[in-house]
């Protein structure tokens, strides 16, 4: 989909062309006098139009509008989940007519993030995955304009958001896609396509170079697969060598059938699934490459399948791990840790400020907290209050939950340093207790993404999170290091202001 922001009025944007102009309606006073502004406040004081956002009124060849066809959405407060919630509710409607050009325009002023969650929320909304299905209808909208009045103040916010945008349909195009058309092999190769963008190499070891790592844990859970495991590693740098990168690791299992501690058969095609984690990495490289943030980044993505045949590995099994800990597999499902525990290991040598890991890790995490928001772990205050203001502002929201020394008691093991499974109270704190094992060295946080990576049911299909909480907490960082690190800037001569010519509005490319 094609974006461009432009400075637009409500009667602005009445007269441009396009097949479906929807209006952003917020609580307060409509003060405008053109027709369509008139329309709108008639409709709210008349109770056509509530405030709740994502309320609605549909127009068909309303006077003095070029559009066909009027989308009246409300969006109550005006704050970013309200816009969201207006948005995906008035594109959904609009796109049952097929429309190949639509103008969003705010009835209100609005700021940087409710622009960005328009822009997030619309492509949200008009995706549609092609790939395996060559008969489905690809997404009818080709070119979207936002209006909005203050359109220099939001192309930052805008810029950032399109590019998110970018990040977020990549992976869902890799989540989206069936075990078949996604293995290792294949995930590996979308991570060198990356490298094409600017600042971003990529580099990919297979099963000798991962031996020869003593990567035994990661290589254990491969080894009853056909199909050869890959360690992806991705670096973009935006900011100078010595500026110590935050990294992201990414669980790429391109399928998991539970191993020897088999899966129920029921909704087990949704183990395509489980490398969301791996697909967050990609999309969030992606998106680094529009954005060219002031910041070093590095992705690894520990990426195989989790098969059982003759050679899988089985409960009791003792397998050691990178950093030296023998780990006694309990439950060859709980594999997810596994692979993750040696990559964290291997971020040790990039002298991280900070690591990420994301993970469809465990089903306990889905009970506790849905698929509202992405479990939170960390061990350092700062960064988990930066990485849950990410979520707010994005509207990829997580919630923190604890680390107590108590929850690791059920790891213990007769015959290893640490089992993989304990009991299955607490199951998502105590998979993220094994992984702290691993991650004493750093600024470490967990992000189990189980119940936030894909929806089930008739809207089944992969969301792109953690995509946009991700993009959110390094745009900022990097922001935030430039700020700390200009001078004070050397007061000047007052002088007359000069007037600020028009600006161009951006598309995407």
């Amino acid at each position: 989909m094609d974006f461009q922001l432009k400075p637009l009025t409500v009667a602005q944007a009445a007269a441009e062309k396009s097949d479906v102009l929807i209006v952003l309606v917020g609580s307060a006073p409509i003060t405008s006098k053109d027709a369509l502004s008139v329309l709108a406040a008639s409709a709210r004081k008349a109770g056509d139009l509530p405030d709740k956002a994502g309320k609605l009124l549909a127009l068909y060849r309303p006077d003095d509008v070029v559009a066909s066809r009027v989308v009246l959405a409300a969006i109550g407060d005006g704050k970013p989940a309200s816009v969201r919630s207006g948005v995906i509710a008035a594109v959904n409607a609009a796109k049952a007519h097929r429309p190949k050009r639509a103008v969003i325009v705010f009835a209100q002023p609005a700021d940087g993030a409710a622009v960005a969650c328009a822009v997030t929320a619309a492509a949200d909304a008009s995706y549609v995955y092609t790939t395996t299905k060559p008969k489905a209808e690809a997404r009818s909208i080709r070119h979207l304009t936002l209006g909005v009045a203050d359109a220099t103040g939001a192309s930052q916010a805008f810029d950032e958001a399109r590019a998110t945008v970018l990040g977020i349909e990549l992976a869902k195009e890799w989540g989206n896609r069936p075990a078949n058309y996604a293995t290792p092999t294949l995930l590996a190769e979308a991570a060198k396509g990356l490298a094409k963008l600017p600042n971003i190499k990529c580099e990919v070891l297979g099963p000798k170079e991962v031996e020869k790592l003593g990567m035994g844990s990661f290589a254990a859970v491969a080894q009853g697969s056909a199909e050869p495991l890959r360690f992806i590693v991705l670096r973009y740098q935006g900011a100078p060598k010595d500026q110590a990168p935050v990294v992201l690791v990414g669980k790429g299992i391109t399928f998991d059938t539970g191993g020897v501690s088999l899966k129920p058969a029921a909704e087990m095609d949704e183990m395509k699934f489980d490398m969301c984690g791996a697909a967050s990495v990609l999309g969030t490289f992606r998106a680094l490459g529009e954005i060219q943030p002031a910041i070093n980044v590095v992705g690894l993505v520990p990426s195989c399948e989790n098969m059982n045949d003759g050679k899988a590995v089985k409960p009791g099994d003792v397998v050691t791990s990178m950093s030296g800990q023998t780990i006694e597999v309990l439950n060859t499902d709980a594999e997810g840790r596994l692979i993750l525990c040696d990559a964290l290991t291997y971020a040790k040598r990039f002298e991280p400020a900070a690591v990420i890991d994301i993970a469809t890790l465990t089903g306990a995490c889905v009970i506790a907290l849905g698929g509202v928001r992405s479990g939170l772990f960390a061990s350092d205050e700062t960064l988990a209050t930066a990485l849950q203001a990410a979520g707010e502002q994005s509207q990829d929201r997580c919630w923190r939950l604890p680390l107590d020394d108590e929850y690791a008691e059920g790891l213990k093991s007769n015959f290893a340093d640490v089992a993989n499974i304990g009991g299955r109270a607490g199951g998502a704190v105590v998979a993220a207790k094994f992984l702290q094992r691993f991650a004493a060295d750093y600024a470490w946080a967990h992000l189990d993404i189980a119940g936030t990576a894909w929806k089930s049911g008739a809207a089944k299909g992969s969301t792109g999170r953690p995509v946009g909480l991700l993009v959110s907490y390094l745009t900022t960082r990097a922001a935030d290091k430039t700020a700390s690190a200009s001078p004070q800037a050397k007061p000047k001569a007052k002088a007359e202001p000069k007037a600020a010519p028009p600006r161009k509005a951006r598309s995407s490319k």
